[in-house]
């Protein structure tokens, strides 16, 4: 399975793209680095995750990935709090990483029930 591939990589990496951009000039340096680094961990462990041999190996680091979603999600919801993410960008990036956790679920259930 090439992570290149999988749609969830790609918009996971996008995403992390996102969050660079934005957060670009924010002089809030422990909190610009803590998004940007749980948004790079999610692409980044499934990437590493998928290029694994065994299934426990790849549900280790797929479920890592899942976390850091969580993570990212906790993160932009007090970014919007404390007026450093706009309400508009909040919403999107939330409904992204729900959908990318729900994406990740399905992977991982894929690796343990295998066609």
């Amino acid at each position: 399975m090439n992570f290149e591939n999988l749609i969830v990589w790609k918009k996971s990496a996008r995403l992390s793209v996102a969050l660079y951009k934005y957060f670009r000039n924010l002089r809030d340096y422990g909190f610009k680095d803590q998004v940007t680094r749980s948004g790079l961990s999610i692409p980044s462990n499934i990437a590493e995750g998928l290029s694994m041999n065994s299934t426990g190996q790849k549900r280790h680091f797929l479920s890592i990935a899942k976390g850091s979603c969580a993570e990212l999600r906790t993160q932009i919801y007090i970014g919007i709090k404390i007026g450093y993410i706009s309400k508009d960008h909040g919403n999107v990036w939330l409904n992204e990483t729900r959908l990318i956790a729900a994406m990740l679920t399905g992977l991982i259930k894929t690796l343990d029930n295998p066609l």
